[in-house]
């Protein structure tokens, strides 16, 4: 099932304060990027963020965001503005950066 247009849109607004978000369709859900690096999917209509120590302390539970994927921590609640703009960018320093993308050849 995908999401519903108007979720993924409550859930970039949640998370505006923490820096550029961005939704991008993957899959039939999508990919949740902050200031260009993804942090999360949205699937099902349920957000997932990718697994750091900066949500170990928050007791989220840990899922699979569709079958064969490995497990991040299921977000039950994006209500607390405040509180997922720091979870968010907390996530995001943790992150690895993206890898440069190749160019293409001829």
């Amino acid at each position: 099932m995908a999401s519903n247009p108007d979720f993924v849109e409550y859930i970039r607004g949640q998370l505006s304060d923490a820096g550029e978000i961005t939704c991008k369709k993957m899959f039939g859900d999508y990919g949740v990027y902050c200031d260009g690096k993804i942090i999360g999917l949205i699937c099902d209509n349920q957000f997932f963020l990718k697994k750091t120590d900066a949500g170990l302390d928050k007791g989220f539970e840990e899922a699979p965001p569709y079958p064969g994927a490995k497990p991040a921590f299921l977000v039950d609640s994006a209500d607390d503005r405040e509180e997922m703009a720091r979870l968010v960018r907390a996530t995001y320093e943790a992150l690895p950066e993206p890898k440069p993308k190749k160019k293409k050849q001829g």
